[in-house]
């Protein structure tokens, strides 16, 4: 039962990590939340949205950077977490452009604490954020788990996929039951001001012109922020098991022949252009956009597309809020928060 249960979920102020931790306190858990409050975008809204979760006495938080080292033993050792779910993370494609040791230390760094920490305090289950960018340089579309996804693109991207096989050695070795789960374009209210939507919003509102990357000619598969926690609750109870033989792995199935490990696709597994989703912020906004059409950037890929058969087959679920609600809920929050 999910009552006696405490869940440490590391980037708790944090978009997704906020609402994880909504999500698990009205499930009955306790939540120990760990967040450093970077200033990689707005701190305040960060600082909102934890102290939301404040109000419940269910919830505790420790504002330090996950790859202090001993933080997340200490935390470990005091809390015996049942349940995982590690969001913290240097997140963007272009920052790691500019800021590449941020990306290592929160990233690579963190995860290992994370991961001695649980050696020594073996939880239930482990779920890692990773995410689409892993797939890289793939183009055959949908992606799928099974997919060998060896050629990054960019650096953050670089090290998520080192995070997946860092925890891939832990589980092996100490037997850790862990999930990995690949996030595609993740969107909403109380979402990240470096994201598409945010930004176009953002401009829109104050009469700037937006610039449209790869002029226009992208695809994502956005993924409504409650959608992918719905998902990640599912799969907090549907922990991997390792194979005694390689016939047990079922056709599509991710899960090592080695290792409790396996890695989820969390997606809409339905692709938007970006001029659709441009559409639904002007519908919603009820304002016409000025477009600046410009080249790909760096580290970027042109689309991305999940099959989310995996997700279905371990949860029953696939996410399923169609871009124009999703944008309307977005535009709606966006109002409100900053009381246009």
């Amino acid at each position: 039962m999910g009552e006696s249960r405490t869940a440490l979920v590391t980037g708790s102020a944090g978009f997704i990590g906020y609402y994880t931790s909504r999500r698990l306190l009205a499930d009955g858990f306790r939540v120990v939340g760990v967040d450093s409050l970077s200033d990689y975008y707005d701190p305040n809204l960060k600082r909102r949205r934890q102290a939301e979760l404040l109000k419940n006495a269910g919830f505790s938080a420790t504002n330090e950077p996950i790859e202090t080292p001993g933080l997340l033993a200490d935390l470990f050792a005091e809390h015996r977490p049942d349940v995982v779910v590690h969001l913290a993370a240097q997140a963007g494609v272009r920052y790691s452009i500019d800021n590449p040791r941020s990306y290592l230390e929160s990233n690579l760094v963190g995860t290992f604490e994370l991961l001695e920490a649980a050696r020594a305090h073996p939880p239930q289950h482990m779920l890692l954020a990773s995410t689409s960018s892993a797939y890289g340089a793939n183009t055959e579309m949908p992606y799928r788990e099974t997919m060998k996804a060896d050629h990054q693109m960019s650096f953050y991207a670089a090290t998520k996929k080192a995070s997946e096989a860092m925890a891939h050695s832990y589980a092996h070795l100490f037997g850790l039951p862990v999930t990995m789960f690949r996030f595609f374009t993740v969107y909403g209210p109380w979402g990240r001001p470096d994201m598409v939507p945010f930004k176009f919003v953002a401009k829109l509102v104050r009469g700037e012109p937006i610039d449209v990357y790869n002029h226009g000619e992208m695809m994502r598969d956005f993924t409504y922020v409650e959608d992918l926690v719905e998902a990640v609750r599912r799969l907090i109870d549907t922990p991997p098991v390792r194979p005694t033989a390689a016939e047990d792995i079922a056709e599509g199935d991710s899960l090592s022949p080695v290792a409790p490990w396996r890695v989820v696709n969390i997606g809409n597994s339905q692709p938007v252009q970006l001029g659709d989703m441009i559409a639904a912020i002007e519908d919603a906004l009820g304002i016409k956009a000025k477009r600046n059409f410009m080249p790909m950037q760096p580290g970027d890929v042109p689309a991305t597309w999940a099959d989310a058969e995996l997700l279905r087959s371990l949860t029953g679920y696939v996410p399923g809020t169609d871009i124009r609600e999703g944008v309307r809920r977005f535009v709606a929050w966006y109002r409100d928060y900053y009381q246009i």
